[in-house]
């Protein structure tokens, strides 16, 4: 049996709509080659990206809440190791910029950020396009939903070696595009048939894909919102860059006709992503167990 996460090729996946297909049913994640995002302007978003978190605490903390979870976010108690920026609605050059300005990025940090997040935010929709056709469905999945990003900082060091870096969650979103740190591992997501957590290896160049809970709506339950955490494995500072694809600002999520019929029943009632993020939060229910919540059989 197979413990390693599928690796998809992008420019291939016209030919193999069924392996995509089955990367999201069985493992919820994937790693991606030939995703067109230059090498050289993910090593230069990494080194803008460390910069950023190495900031005083005093400019760290100008980066504002949009929606909850959206700013900077401190070291705490539940998550000691981990500290991380966020922009709300990376689609936005406006959010972008003013992201910088939050900051007070140098030109060449602006003008990398900004490059950046036009060539991931393309490549996501490029995503959602590829999986929908895949799905038999003809539209652009993601198009006008709005995107959250995170650039993430895990400071470990010998004594916390063992430890949780982020403690076991689902991403409550559709779907995660990660350039995972290249050079320090830790990541870790849970195989669907075994329960047992499998390490992801670092895989320079390639992104990795997760797949949140509001895939589990859209696709009527076939799709897994893999669960997954990162552990202190060295003594070392690990860096990540996150696009969250969150979900259709106005309206509601739910399986499309053609994924529901006379044997799959519609499993999940109708719901607004921001209803359902309030949801996790109120009732801090964050590894996938909020989807029970949403059950056509509990209406």
């Amino acid at each position: 049996m197979s413990t390693s996460i599928p690796v998809i090729d992008l420019q291939e996946i016209s030919s193999e709509p069924p392996k995509l297909v089955q990367a999201c049913d069985e493992w919820g994640c994937f790693r991606i080659i030939n995703h067109q995002i230059p090498t050289t302007l993910m090593a230069e978003m990494k080194s803008v990206v460390r910069s950023l978190l190495d900031l005083p605490m005093e400019i760290k903390r100008r980066n504002r809440e949009v929606i909850a979870g959206s700013g900077y976010v401190a070291p705490s108690k539940g998550n000691p190791l981990y500290e991380g920026l966020g922009l709300y609605d990376l689609g936005s050059i406006e959010a972008v910029h003013d992201f910088c300005t939050q900051l007070d990025a140098s030109p060449y940090q602006r003008e990398t950020i900004t490059r950046y997040s036009q060539s991931v935010h393309d490549l996501a929709m490029e995503i959602g396009s590829k999986l929908a056709k895949s799905m038999g469905l003809d539209k652009d999945l993601f198009m006008g939903w709005p995107c959250q990003f995170r650039i993430n900082k895990y400071s470990f060091t010998t004594e916390t070696i063992g430890s949780s870096g982020v403690q076991i969650h689902t991403d409550s979103g559709f779907l995660t595009i990660l350039q995972d740190d290249e050079n320090v591992g830790g990541l870790e997501v849970m195989d669907k048939r075994s329960g047992a957590f499998v390490a992801v290896d670092p895989l320079p160049g390639t992104l990795l894909v997760n797949l949140g809970d509001i895939a589990t709506v859209w696709s009527n339950g076939r799709f897994y919102n893999v669960k997954h955490r990162v552990q202190c494995k060295e003594a070392r500072i690990r860096i990540s860059i996150a696009l969250f694809v969150l979900g259709p600002k106005e309206e509601a999520v739910e399986a499309p006709p053609e994924l529901v019929d006379s044997e799959d029943r519609r499993l999940y009632v109708p719901v607004l992503f921001e209803d359902y993020r309030k949801l996790r939060l109120s009732t801090r229910l964050r590894a996938g167990e909020a989807l029970s919540l949403l059950h056509t059989t509990n209406s």
